[in-house]
């Protein structure tokens, strides 16, 4: 692992040498390897060239154990000499001071209280925060500090946090969207083995649409000739709907380094006949052609329309009304995360 060399400008640049490494004998972590580190900074910037619609993130954890065949974030693992297929899933990097440091960051002289996006790199809902307990942290002194804050995640954990999230709404422009692709159930267990049911997920947008948080849904992946018939559109864009979610985007499945290579034996394994159609659609690089993603924005939007829902506004990385754009300066201090961002610079963008 790189940070064992505690030479030049890598993950000892970004973490230093308090790695402790642990495991839990427990059927939850059985096969997953934590390793706590103390971060340098927790606010980080999104590289200047990135087409987000939004400045500054927060990242508590690296690797995710939903284990998502297609994820983006996949090839982040690479900097830190990590295998980006099952290591991904299964070593998790848990900056435990992140709630300590968002405070000390956010009562900084040059912090301007820009909005701060979580949830666009790895899920900081996946399962290791059951254990590790950031969230309400990093929640509470976003709310202290009266931050404007946005969630995307497929995590069911984030009701857990329910009460803060209403106080922090209280004081701050919040926003939560919940990643539904699809309501496959046989599709589910097979690309997304770590995360919650998509009808649990749904029941997180309904939950929090009662509570007072509006909620919208990033139908996102799309999966090109697995998710992608109108019967499958229609399914999923009608759960949405029936939940109580305010909008709903779809994004088309991409693929990038490392991500690429995983789905690409995933699919070899599961759906061999479908590889040369892949490698025909992929063939210009990591995105579909825009004639495929404009049909499925297109006929995604026609049916939110049926159902009496909106898609959100272009680029909207948060779904529900409002949302800001990008900040206007202030800082974060070093950006500890620059490998992780701007890994899916064009996900979020619509077409």
């Amino acid at each position: 692992m790189r940070w064992d060399n505690l030479n030049g400008d890598g993950p000892a640049a970004l973490f230093g040498s308090e790695v402790v490494t642990r495991t839990f004998d427990t059927p939850e972590f059985r096969g997953v390897t934590f390793h706590e580190v103390r971060a340098r900074s927790i606010v980080n910037r999104v590289p200047g060239a990135s087409r987000m619609p939004f400045e500054w993130t927060v990242n508590p954890y690296r690797g995710c154990t939903h284990a998502c065949v297609y994820c983006f974030a996949r090839n982040t693992h690479r900097y830190l000499d990590l295998d980006t297929g099952a290591g991904f899933d299964s070593q998790i990097v848990v900056k435990v001071n992140a709630p300590a440091l968002l405070r000390r960051e956010l009562g900084a002289r040059r912090w301007q209280g820009e909005h701060i996006a979580m949830g666009t790199n790895v899920d900081c809902y996946q399962r290791a925060e059951g254990r590790y307990s950031l969230m309400p942290g990093i929640l509470t002194a976003l709310r202290d500090h009266a931050n404007p804050f946005s969630i995307l995640t497929k995590g069911t954990l984030i009701l857990r946090d329910l009460a803060l999230l209403r106080s922090a709404a209280a004081v701050a422009d919040v926003g939560v969207s919940v990643s539904v692709g699809f309501t496959d159930e046989e599709l589910w267990r097979s690309v997304e083995p770590g995360t919650p049911a998509p009808e649990r997920r749904l029941d997180v947008v309904r939950t929090l649409a009662e509570h007072g948080i509006p909620c919208g849904v990033l139908m996102a992946p799309v999966l090109p000739f697995l998710s992608d018939s109108p019967a499958q559109l229609r399914a999923t864009v009608r759960a949405v709907a029936a939940a109580g979610a305010t909008s709903v985007t779809p994004l088309t499945l991409h693929l990038r380094p490392g991500a690429r290579e995983w789905y690409t034996r995933w699919l070899g394994r599961h759906h061999p006949g479908l590889v040369r159609h892949y490698e025909a659609l992929y063939a210009d690089g990591a995105y579909a052609p825009k004639w495929y993603q404009r049909r499925v924005t297109g006929q995604v939007h026609e049916l939110a329309t049926e159902y009496g829902i909106g898609p959100a506004s272009p680029g909207a990385h948060r779904l529900p009304p409002g949302h800001p754009g990008r900040g206007g300066g202030g800082g974060g201090g070093t950006d500890d995360d620059a490998p992780d961002e701007g890994v899916h610079a064009q996900q979020l963008t619509l077409l």
